[in-house]
């Protein structure tokens, strides 16, 4: 919890100050006098100023945000000899600069992160996968347990390398939110052999990367031996004889790939009939201290709420009460500082398109509210991913930073880009917006805010009970 708590304040101090430093770098660089930076709002906890003619430096009791207050004739009188430090009167160019100048640095804090993320190193499972999903786009394609994922097509025809299984899934998902096929380079796990496969992404359209469409596609899991792990006493894999270590060979007969297969036959053998239904006895041929041989297991049954059903809304699953599979092959995924740099570029441009399509597909209903997120969820994630490490908390706040840039961009009164739409209005007619069409504007701006704020701390809430 304590984690927790200081990772998302952490995260809110450095995204606000670079936001807000970003507009102030820029405004005392088109001289303009800045009153006061602060981060945060409400009451003033702490201030420091070194004189009256100095900008005022202040951290506010609510860390939610912040601002910097600038010398302005629509704000307040103005003395004539400090007319030349106003911002209206500032050209449209420079204003329009410093308008910018925050969403932009926290952009610009995305690639800096991204690349520390890259140069520090993550451990990562290999593009190494587990058996396609029944029927699914990877199974038709010819995709097979264990296949290697080595590298995918880009729009020139030119093969890159895919660095790990989050590599693959975060090409897939970009060409699914196109609606664009992915050619794929596949060899088997040792790196033998080599052909190429077509997933037809576009035979789905352009979609929501959901779970439902992921077991379309599917590509799931890494690959894992099936091989049992610890197994509780007084479940049904102990009480039929399964030890640790145990390499699971067939089940009634049916070879088994990995430990994704094994677990789906698990959890399908129900016998359904009235009540909660039984558990269908299974014959397993597995491998022990080298040698074969046959045991019967029973899984018990329990009412999976998650995997939908007739029951109550649920439906009843297998399990043996024992972990299936070893750990997934795993891979060190870093860069040298060149590449690093340039590869947390092209991660902030990739992320920031990304999110500009998917904010465009909420707007227009392809695409769920459930994926706006609020501060319960970013405190969440803050804490998991700092306790992760910090290549992976540095790549969380990147990933943040570049939502805070991105959204500041929208054309909403009271944002940045609001802003830069009235500069583009009186850059087009050669006048600004009339003071009644910005109270006006500014009254719409706030009530689309805080809808968009109201749905992200709902779907936090939700998330937290379980309901999303």
């Amino acid at each position: 919890m304590i984690t927790t708590v200081l990772a998302f304040l952490l995260t809110l101090a450095v995204l606000i100050v670079v936001h807000e430093y970003g507009h102030y770098r820029v405004a005392v660089a088109c001289g303009v006098k800045v009153l006061r930076f602060s981060v945060g709002f409400g009451r003033v906890v702490w201030r420091r100023q070194k004189s009256p003619e100095h900008t005022e430096f202040v951290l506010s009791a609510l860390p939610l945000g912040g601002y910097v207050r600038m010398l302005d004739e629509r704000e307040g009188p103005v003395a004539p000899g400090q007319l030349g430090q106003a911002f209206n009167r500032k050209p449209l160019r420079q204003r329009a600069a410093i308008v910018a100048a925050g969403p932009l640095a926290n952009l610009l804090l995305a690639a800096l992160l991204y690349a520390g993320s890259h140069w520090i190193g993550v451990d990562e499972p290999k593009a190494v996968l587990g058996a396609p999903a029944s029927g699914s786009l990877a199974e038709r394609a010819g995709m097979r347990s264990g296949d290697w994922v080595r590298a995918w097509q880009d729009d020139s025809g030119e093969w890159v390398e895919l660095r790990s299984l989050n590599d693959l899934r975060w090409q897939l998902t970009q060409r699914m939110l196109r609606g664009e096929p992915l050619q794929l380079l596949v060899s088997d796990a040792a790196g033998r052999g080599s052909r190429q496969v077509r997933l037809g992404l576009d035979e789905l359209g352009a979609q929501e990367p959901d779970a439902a469409l992921m077991k379309r596609i599917g590509l799931g899991a890494a690959y894992s031996e099936p091989v049992m792990g610890e197994v509780k006493p007084g479940g049904p894999a102990a009480a039929a004889g399964l030890r640790q270590g145990d390499r699971v060979l067939a089940v009634d007969g049916v070879p088994v790939e990995d430990a994704q297969t094994l677990r789906e036959r698990i959890r399908a053998a129900v016998r359904h009939g009235q009540g909660q239904g039984q558990g269908q006895a299974m014959a397993w041929r597995l491998l022990r201290d080298g040698q074969e041989l046959t045991l019967t297991v029973t899984p018990r049954v329990v009412q999976d709420s998650a995997a939908g059903g007739e029951i109550g809304g649920a439906r009843a699953i297998g399990r043996v009460d024992a972990f299936i599979g070893a750990p997934a092959a795993m891979v060190k995924v870093q860069l040298g500082p060149l590449d690093g740099l340039r590869q947390g570029a092209v991660r902030t441009w990739e992320v920031s398109v990304l999110t500009v399509r998917m904010l465009g597909r909420m707007l227009i209903g392809e695409a769920s509210l459930r994926n706006l997120s609020g501060p319960l969820t970013i405190a969440d994630v803050a804490g998991q991913s700092a306790q992760q490490g910090l290549a992976y908390y540095l790549g969380f706040l990147a990933l943040v930073s570049v939502s805070l840039g991105v959204l500041n961009l929208l054309p909403l009164p009271m944002l940045d880009g609001g802003h830069l739409m009235y500069y583009l209005f009186e850059g087009l007619t050669g006048r600004p917006v009339s003071d009644a069409w910005l109270a006006r504007l500014q009254r719409g701006g706030i009530a689309v805010l805080l809808m968009m704020m109201s749905v992200a701390l709902f779907n936090d809430v939700a998330r937290l009970l379980g309901l999303h």
